[in-house]
């Protein structure tokens, strides 16, 4: 009763700490330390102990597995060199900077002890970059970089760690740990790749959606415990497995499947995440209490502390800088691509949180080792000290830096293009399909559903409709009304009791089916006047069409507010888009006479501008292309 008692309130506490984050605008990992440290301290609380087989076999897995599929495994083949320095390398140079300088005060302690110290603390946490990413909305480059990091960073910690805790009664050989480390990662690719196979080759034959998501909670321990058992990384297996699952998926699973994967995995992470870092919090009056027991004295203890926090921090940043200006001048083009801005080097090296994978690691230190108590205290101050430290300050050095967040509008003008391309792609496979035998109205429909839909990305472009709603929301919002009556019906039977349980499951399965896969048309708050919302599409990949047109149309007339053959017919229209070849303004195709595309198919102008305030998109007709 008293684990149950136990669970329910951690996932209460993590609820409501989290939804009071979400309305105020706090940085949920930190409150959530916080709040651990504080509540510890109540008489009633019992002492929380988290045990390293807990968290390394039994929370890291699903952990990482959960964050894989948030990652692109194209962006990570792209920035594999980046990737291994700082998961790599990285690790190492921290390790030594930090053991080296916990070495100088506690010269008691063995250097390999203080080693491994460096490998416990070495790793940042992919919870916390990923928690604090989203929640400050960093820059796209630096919240993939972090993620990547943190995603292999743990594998080479904990190869580091078990030499490093291996020294202590052996002194093992360069070349032995290097081949340690090889057999570790080639073994656990291996692993997880072979572990990949087989799940894709039994997801293919996987329809119901129940037994497909089953199958992604076991994934995880499936590639964990046979790395583990033939002694290379788990880690690594896991997170081979979880980007090589999420990148089949579109192949291999049913659209509901994907749909009811993505619900639970968001709900297990969203648990997880947060309850790790409840814990951490607790682990305070514990640690505390075991490191007073030290013979070292209060002040030394906290100068070990903080100087292995600073060491932490200080070695990020010498690391980070130096590769960034070798990048900077190699002779070689790849080494001048890689280069890192100012800003993306400040904010990489600046948010490197540390997490739960650092307070597990550190338990695995043996029970022996001089001052042990004080080196987990330590490991704990470097978790507390970079989330509070550095990530109550990272609102203010995303700030400070200037590199812009990600730009819903530029998201949503990408969507739409894509959008937009996938709608023509499925009316091509349509006319490939049909043979005439097929219903009219059928086809109508069809073509009709898949045009709206691609209308809809377009719409949310644009100047906010105060006085109406675009098609896409107006359908929205009418068909929600709809459905919200046939879903009364549904109750009413129910509870008369004049339908059998599974007619009424049926039916109402079908009504919230179709108002998930509504299209939901949100404005987009309006840009600011200095800019124009334009694509990041680079001129070689841009048509022959876009190569040769203005960038926009020609200065010195009035700023188009409507549509002027509309005005003339006596109709609406949604947004305004000029002909780059004589000016004309007309209205776009979400709008009822599509004046726009009329004007191109009677001159042949292939490109257009958007005539919208705060948009510079341009968009070929010829070759269906934006630019």
């Amino acid at each position: 009763m008293e684990v149950a008692l136990g669970l329910v309130a951690l996932t209460v506490a993590v609820c409501v700490i989290a939804a009071a984050c979400d309305r105020f605008g706090w940085p949920t990992p930190l409150v959530l330390v916080t709040a651990g440290a504080v509540v510890s301290f109540l008489p009633l609380v019992p002492a929380v102990e988290l045990e390293p087989e807990l968290v390394l076999n039994g929370l890291l897995p699903p952990l990482l597995y959960a964050t894989t599929a948030r990652t692109s495994l194209f962006d990570f083949r792209r920035n594999k060199l980046a990737t291994v320095l700082m998961s790599v390398v990285l690790v190492v140079f921290t390790t030594l900077a930090v053991g080296w300088t916990a070495s100088l005060l506690l010269p008691g302690v063995a250097l390999a002890a203080c080693m491994a110290l460096g490998a416990v603390v070495a790793p940042p946490d992919a919870v916390a970059a990923a928690a604090l990413g989203r929640r400050l909305g960093l820059p796209r480059r630096v919240a993939t970089l972090l993620e990547e990091e943190s995603l292999v960073n743990d594998a080479t910690a904990l190869i580091t760690l078990s030499v490093a805790v291996a020294a202590l009664t052996s002194t093992p050989s360069p070349l032995a740990i290097g081949g340690e480390f090889v057999l570790a990662v080639v073994g656990a690719v291996l692993v997880g790749a072979v572990v990949s196979v087989v799940l894709i080759a039994v997801r293919k034959h996987i329809r119901n959606p129940v037994l497909d998501t089953v199958l992604s909670f076991v994934a995880p321990y499936l590639a964990f415990v046979p790395a583990e058992a033939v002694h290379v990384s788990g880690v690594l297996a896991v997170v081979v497995t979880g980007l090589a699952m999420a990148h089949y998926s579109p192949a291999v699973q049913t659209a509901a499947s994907r749909l009811a994967e993505a619900t639970n995995w968001r709900t297990i992470a969203f648990l997880l995440e947060n309850a790790v870092f409840l814990l951490i919090g607790l682990q305070l009056p514990r640690l505390v209490a075991d490191a007073a027991d030290s013979d070292l004295s209060g002040f030394r203890i906290v100068a070990v502390c903080a100087a292995v926090l600073a060491a932490t921090i200080a070695s990020r940043f010498l690391f980070v800088g130096g590769v960034a200006g070798v990048l900077r001048v190699l002779p070689l083009r790849s080494g001048r691509h890689l280069a890192w801005p100012p800003g993306v080097v400040v904010l990489v090296s600046w948010a490197g949180m540390r997490g739960v994978v650092t307070l597990a690691a550190a338990q695995l230190l043996p029970e022996d080792v001089p001052q042990r108590p004080v080196l987990l205290l330590a490991a704990f101050a470097v978790v507390v000290g970079t989330l509070l430290v550095q990530g109550s300050t990272l609102p203010w050095v995303v700030r400070r830096v200037g590199m812009p967040a990600p730009d819903p509008a530029e998201d949503a003008l990408q969507a739409a293009a894509l959008g937009d391309a996938a709608s023509a792609a499925g009316l091509r496979r349509l006319a490939e399909v049909v043979d005439g035998d097929e219903p009219e109205h059928t086809v109508k429909m069809l073509k009709a559903r898949s045009v709206s839909r691609s209308h809809a990305g377009w719409e949310r472009l644009g100047r906010p409709l105060s006085d109406r709603m675009t098609p896409s929301a107006r359908y929205s919002d009418l068909r929600l009304q709809m459905l919200a009556a046939e879903r009364d019906v549904v109750v009413r039977a129910r509870d008369t009791g004049t339908a059998e349980p599974e007619v009424l499951q049926s039916a109402m399965t079908a009504i919230d089916f179709e108002e998930a896969l509504l299209d939901r048309v949100e404005e987009l708050d309006a840009l600011e006047e200095d800019r124009g919302l334009a694509p990041r599409t680079s001129g070689e990949a841009a048509c022959a069409h876009l190569r040769t047109a203005p960038a926009a149309a020609a200065p010195g007339g009035p700023v188009p507010d409507s549509c002027p053959d509309c005005v003339r017919e006596g109709s609406e229209w949604v947004h305004l888009r000029t002909c780059l070849a004589c000016g004309y303004t007309a209205c776009c195709d979400s709008s009822p006479l599509r004046h726009s595309r009329r004007h191109h198919a009677q001159t042949a102008h292939p490109v257009i501008v958007s005539a919208e305030p705060g948009e510079a998109w341009r968009w070929c007709w010829v070759d269906e292309m934006l630019g």
